[in-house]
């Protein structure tokens, strides 16, 4: 017997389409028999690749009776936050500001009108640890709406004027621009947050926090700051190191639940492998340490193997379980690892880390306690023998790995996520001089631009089997502006510029707040949720305000488009003091900040050979630049105007409304950017 969730594209829905629960997908069905039988609404929300949303189903919404009392008392909606975040942010909000808390799953109580009253994350099946079981959570919340409706009335209308005023704040006022003396009170707070020991910042649970590396790289290259650069390489070292990375077939889990990146919770997702890619390139730029070219690589290799649809586009997720158990996909016993690795495998499981008595629950997970040199060194042989020697074992874990059974797929393409992996591509490519990594950027964004976009510049959020889903909300278009503005730089081709600019009138169309400075995250026009919210905290994955602050700088002046520099600037303004505060909150927007204060540097390359120039300028480490070059016969960029396109080719530098006089050479350019 199955319920309505049998007919929905999304792998999460479907996977409840056979509990006994009557679940509804979040739409005017559920709602209208919400209101005509005047019951509450269950609102549950997950995603495929959550660990405890599966156990929460396994003990509770597969149990017969609760099902039973959950059909009899409430409209049960189940919610994927991967297809529905803007849900997922307002319903999460609520929760956060009853509880303090929240997470996956996030199971909240709705008014008929839609309205939050309560909620919480997981329930277990019975109360242990002072947490109610599920059923007393159900019976109270029924009990309450039957008995004190009056008072559940006037509490969800209190909860959501609080979510209509936090909202409504915006950035708070304005506080001018930002100064030298400001970014180094980010640096210092940041730094004091970081764990010198193994990397990161804070404690267990540890996230990558991309945005909090980038900042200290960008800070660092522009300041000669080197504690700050210390850090940040230090963190990204500890964490491709560590058991977080998958050290035989690439890639990075969600985050780690040990202070030391050993013991990851083993889903993989699609925008944290972006994102740190990404990070890589930049640091790769700067340093030229080895490893971080090999970790990209590798990255991008399993994002391509595992993850990418035939069609183009990458899919949203890796479970974190195999056969109903978290890890079970990646983990080794000592036996099974020596006898697959062969005739060094002793060697290679001092190597990984491996040991008879394991390190997580009697198993191991593989991770590199000593750097490569370091171990080559302590064993007496060279690196290049050591390499070919885990190259070898490497290849023979795989093929043996490959044939358990493997974690679950979550196959949504989600444009957003899509826009951050087009990014990365362009990221590495220009870092590592890659042409087959840029052909896969431009591959990527074909892709996205046939399946997402409308005829109106408008674009869909999601796409599962070949059809799209869903509006775009502010994120998705940010995210993919931001992976055509680097395109462009990568390949000098204006078609993506082009469409970065039709893509920004759409959002400052459909988004922008009633000041018109801020964006809101769900375009003017939808009606099925209960506030339009602001989104403007750098989490897990960069905030849609934040990347289109920067969007609408650099399109500013690529375009020759003032107004939306100065927007750009307006927003740095009036959030720069939340930022200074709390910087690993508000990661891209503090690293916006060094933009307000350093400026960027401006660069053409004009001439009969600039794409072999452009491709060695690329390679130089400048945090802060603007790239310009190739053909551009309709002059829509303005900076292009007045340079030749034939002839000798020559490299201009400007910064601050001024031109430094042309060079030719890349050791030249070098000088001229790295001149602060």
């Amino acid at each position: 017997m199955s319920n309505r969730l049998i007919h929905e594209a999304s792998p999460y829905l479907r996977q409840h389409a056979h509990n006994p629960v009557d679940w509804y997908p979040w739409g005017d069905e559920a709602l209208a028999r919400a209101r005509a039988e005047n019951k509450p609404i269950l609102v549950s929300i997950g995603y495929s690749a959550c660990h405890w949303c599966h156990v929460m189903e396994r003990e509770s919404f597969e149990d017969a009776a609760v099902a039973a009392f959950m059909n009899e008392h409430f409209v049960n909606i189940k919610i994927d936050r991967e297809e529905r975040p803007d849900l997922d942010h307002i319903y999460m909000d609520a929760v956060q500001a009853m509880t303090g808390s929240g997470g996956w799953p996030l199971n909240v109580f709705l008014t008929p009108d839609k309205k939050p009253f309560y909620g919480g994350t997981y329930f277990p099946p019975r109360r242990i640890y002072n947490r109610p079981s599920w059923m007393d959570v159900l019976t109270g919340v029924a009990g309450a709406f039957a008995e004190k409706y009056e008072e559940i009335e006037q509490q969800a209308k209190n909860l959501t004027d609080y979510l209509n005023n936090a909202n409504s704040i915006g950035g708070g006022s304005a506080a001018g621009r930002a100064d030298k003396d400001q970014l180094d009170i980010i640096t210092a707070n940041l730094l004091r947050q970081a764990d010198r020991k193994s990397g990161g910042f804070g404690s267990a649970p540890k996230f990558p926090q991309t945005f909090s590396i980038l900042y200290l790289l960008r800070y660092a290259a522009l300041s000669g700051d080197r504690e700050a650069e210390k850090q940040a390489v230090f963190s990204l070292d500890c964490m491709q190191r560590g058991g977080i990375y998958d050290q035989i077939g690439g890639g990075f889990a969600r985050y780690s639940v040990d202070n030391e990146w050993l013991v990851p919770h083993f889903e993989k997702m699609l925008y944290d492998n972006a994102l740190l890619v990404s990070a890589l390139s930049e640091a790769y730029l700067s340093t030229g340490i080895t490893s971080f070219e090999k970790t990209i690589r590798a990255t991008i290799r399993f994002l391509n193997r595992e993850m990418k649809d035939p069609n183009g586009g990458y899919y949203a997720a890796l479970d974190a379980d195999s056969e109903g158990v978290e890890g079970k996909f990646y983990v080794w016993t000592y036996e099974e690892f020596v006898n697959v690795a062969g005739e060094d495998g002793a060697l290679m499981a001092r190597y990984f880390g491996v040991t008879p008595e394991g390190n997580w629950e009697h198993t191991n997970i593989l991770h590199i306690p000593l750097s490569g040199p370091e171990f080559a060194s302590e064993i007496g042989i060279g690196s290049e023998e050591l390499e070919e020697k885990i190259r070898r074992v490497s290849e023979k874990l795989m093929h043996h790995r490959d044939h358990r059974v493997r974690p679950g797929l979550d196959d949504k393409i989600l444009l957003g996520w899509n826009g951050l992996m087009l990014s990365a591509l362009c990221h590495a490519a220009a870092a590592l001089g890659d042409d087959d990594l840029l052909n896969q950027a431009e591959e990527l964004a074909r892709f996205l631009s046939r399946t997402f976009l409308k005829n109106d510049a408008t674009a869909f959020h999601s796409c599962q089997n070949g059809k799209p889903r869903f509006p775009a909300f502010l994120d998705d278009y940010a995210s993919w502006i931001e992976g055509l503005i680097g395109l462009y730089e990568c390949s000098g081709k204006v078609e993506w510029i082009d469409l970065a600019e039709k893509l920004t009138e759409t959002v400052i169309r459909l988004f922008s707040d009633e000041e018109g400075l801020f964006f809101f995250y769900t375009a003017a026009g939808q009606d099925d949720v209960i506030i339009r919210k602001k989104e403007m905290y750098d989490g897990a994955q960069p905030s849609g305000n934040a990347l289109m602050c920067t969007n609408l700088k650099k399109l500013g002046f690529i375009l020759g488009k003032p107004a939306w520099e100065e927007r750009a600037e307006a927003m740095l303004n009036a959030y720069q003091s939340t930022v200074v505060r709390y910087p690993s909150s508000f990661g891209v927007w503090a690293s916006g900040l060094l933009g307000q204060v350093y400026g960027y540097k401006e660069v053409v390359v004009r001439g009969e050979g600039y794409e072999r120039l452009r491709k060695e300028l690329l390679k130089v480490y400048v945090p802060l630049r603007i790239l310009c070059s190739g053909p551009d016969p309709e002059g829509k960029i303005p900076i292009l105007e007045g340079k030749p396109e034939q002839g000798e080719t020559k490299i201009y530098v400007c910064e601050n409304y001024a031109c430094r006089a042309p060079v030719n050479t890349v050791s030249a350019y070098s000088q001229l950017v790295r001149n602060q």
